[in-house]
């Protein structure tokens, strides 16, 4: 049976720098496989738009958004609902989902799509929370398919293995995205069709550890065979290595911390766990050692440094990048993204921005430098009125480059108390008689009750935990275009991350030694005091400061088996309000900031997601995950 594929030229420039010249072909848009596969610029090119089939890539972001009419890849029950591959887009809101369900950040207004119910009350048996299900395997049936036919396309013979390891590293992360959500999957190498046996057509769920099995022998095969060094946002050595490094360790954890379910179906034998740790442990150094990239660290200013290793495009510790340097959605393109345009500070294109606001929790997470604690004391915090240095200054830099507050520099942030081009986000004035002016029209000699960045909370009701992500902003970005304009490169693996593996799974492996070398490389790169010893809990610290707002939280969470305590909590923020005799703030703490009667829980079935009754239906031999 023929099948048509959708090959929009705008498409490949989202992960390579040079062009394909497919304008002289008819038609000009839509090839039949009789073209593709007869066509060495075409069968390159189906490669290239599998890797934007895969935008789980970018923060677990499930959908694309390259028109109102929807995704070509949007193969779910939802596709008919814009809100969903619209909210659900690498290119739009899909990118904040899982800091919605962290211990990260409150998610406060803007999206069209936010996960503050499923916060609360979890993921229900009809699924529908971060799905990579059917889309998955749509991508994965693309990919089996190129696997199967490029050997027998024009295709230049040299790039033949080279091109199928890069669609096995791209099917790897697909299923690595999908076990670390369901558990055990149907596991599928080879396309179906309509003749095929029933256990292909329908087929069972492979256990839990043969799925990772699969994904660690995959990598390894392909770390062989890629080359050390590619094209922008194309799959080398390094990044074959780097998946291989982060499923490892998601397996040992799985292993140790849970627990075998439905006759093996679900879970590892905590005997294996070591195993897998050790997996971790050697392809973590293999990359240390071998590889040319390294913690990126050419600035003497230990906040700009952070900074640029997220801004610098092609920098040293970039494993592995979604590009995002071309044309936007208004533009008629899809490489950029909304990152800028969702958490930057006003002034904003739709008056808004501030889309996650961190929680405090999670700010007093940053050390000070001289390697003391973050956490404010809350007593002495509301006995005295404090200047922002008083309060946030002598922090570990990643701090700055991380958060952004009240007095916070940002270019065109509307002026305040403490003038043009500083962020102003009190709430509320203190008269010299002391009384409170409030209100989003009030005002004293002046200067008005409610800060610029906090006028549309206000005003909509909405609780704001008084800080913003600064990771990722770009300073030059126009954040008054409507949407997807941001350019900078989303790291998918960076070498900060393999040292941070490589700490864990040391310390699992009882190599104390090797884990403080690693975590002390980050932290001296940071600008931050060196640590004299090590545990677990130092590494799990570090490892949620160094990587906040980057898709890991979340998930370190659910591999640890430690979401139940840590997402079944209430979480706090801070209120400014200005002193205007002192031109000081007074800061309150809100407790409760995502409300008393629903605040945030985690519970134990939701260490993995429903299979759902609606896949049932359609594949009878699918068993459904424990209490769902």
């Amino acid at each position: 049976m023929k099948r048509k594929y959708l090959l929009l030229s705008a498409c490949f420039s989202m992960f390579i720098t040079s062009c394909y010249d497919v304008l002289d072909k008819e038609p000009l848009n839509q090839y039949t496989d009789a073209v593709v596969w007869n066509d060495a610029t075409l069968v390159d090119a189906f490669l290239v738009t599998q890797y934007m089939y895969t935008p789980v890539m970018v923060n677990d972001a499930t959908t694309m958004f390259t028109s109102w009419s929807g995704s070509p890849m949007n193969r779910d029950a939802r596709k008919g609902d814009s809100n969903y591959f619209f909210g659900n887009s690498e290119q739009v809101f899909g990118v904040g989902l899982t800091m919605d369900v962290s211990d990260e950040t409150k998610y406060t207004v803007g999206a069209w799509a936010n996960l503050a119910w499923n916060k609360s009350n979890g993921i229900t048996a009809d699924g529908g929370v971060l799905e990579w299900w059917e889309n998955a395997y749509y991508t994965i049936r693309n990919l089996n398919e190129f696997i199967a036919r490029v050997s027998d396309s024009p295709l230049d013979k040299d790039l033949v293995e080279q091109r199928v390891a890069e669609a096995r590293f791209l099917r790897a992360f697909c299923y690595f995205a999908m076990v670390k959500r369901y558990g055990g999957v149907p596991l599928l190498t080879e396309v179906p069709q309509l003749d095929s046996d029933e256990d292909l057509l329908y087929p069972q769920r492979s256990s839990e550890k043969a799925v990772y099995d699969f994904i660690l022998n995959e990598t390894e095969e392909i770390a062989e065979i890629l080359p050390s060094s590619q094209e922008t946002g194309r799959a080398s050595k390094w990044a074959a290595l780097a998946l291989h490094s982060r499923v490892a360790l998601f397996a040992g954890s799985v292993a140790k911390y849970g627990e075998v379910q439905l006759d093996g179906l679900l879970g590892i034998p905590q005997s294996e766990a070591s195993v897998y740790f050790q997996k971790c442990y050697d392809a973590s150094r293999r990359i240390i050692k071998e590889s040319p990239h390294h913690l990126y660290n050419q600035d003497a200013d230990k906040v700009q440094n952070f900074k640029n290793v997220f801004l610098v495009k092609n920098n040293p510790e970039a494993i592995m990048v979604k590009v995002h340097d071309g044309a936007g959605f208004q533009d008629g393109g899809f490489s950029t993204w909304s990152w800028d345009q969702c958490e930057c500070p006003r002034p904003q294109v739709w008056g808004l921005g501030n889309h996650h606001s961190p929680y405090l929790e999670m700010v007093e997470e940053f050390e000070y430098v001289d390697g003391r604690p973050g956490t404010l004391d809350r007593n002495l915090l509301s006995s005295k009125l404090w200047t922002m240095d008083e309060l946030w200054g002598g922090r570990d830099p990643r701090f700055y480059a991380s958060i952004w507050t009240n007095g916070t520099e940002w270019r065109d942030a509307v002026g305040g108390p403490l003038g043009n081009n500083i962020i102003d986000m009190h709430n509320g004035i203190i008269t010299p008689e002391g009384n409170i002016v409030s209100g989003v029209t009030e005002q004293y000699e002046g200067v008005l009750a409610v800060g610029d960045q906090l006028l549309s909370h206000v005003q909509n009701g909405v609780i704001n935990c008084g800080f913003g992500i600064m990771k990722y902003l770009d300073p030059s970005a126009n954040n008054m275009l409507w949407l997807c304009e941001s350019r900078t490169d989303y790291q998918i693996f960076r070498f900060a991350e393999i040292l941070l593996n490589y700490a864990e799974a040391a310390y699992e492996l009882n190599k104390p030694d090797d884990a403080l070398e690693a975590i002390n490389d980050i932290r001296e790169r940071a600008g931050i005091k060196l640590l004299d010893e090590i545990d677990m809990d130092k590494i799990r610290h570090e490892r949620k400061v160094e990587l906040a707002f980057e898709n890991h939280r979340y998930w370190d969470l659910r591999r640890w088996r430690t979401a139940e305590k840590e997402l079944t909590r209430s979480f706090s923020g801070v209120q400014y309000q200005y002193d205007y005799a002192s031109g000081k703030f007074k800061v309150l703490v809100i407790n409760d900031v995502d409300g008393v009667t629903a605040p945030p829980r985690f519970f134990k079935k939701n260490y993995y997601f429903p299979i759902t009754k609606t896949r049932i239906a359609a594949n009878p031999n699918l068993v459904e995950n424990p209490e769902y």
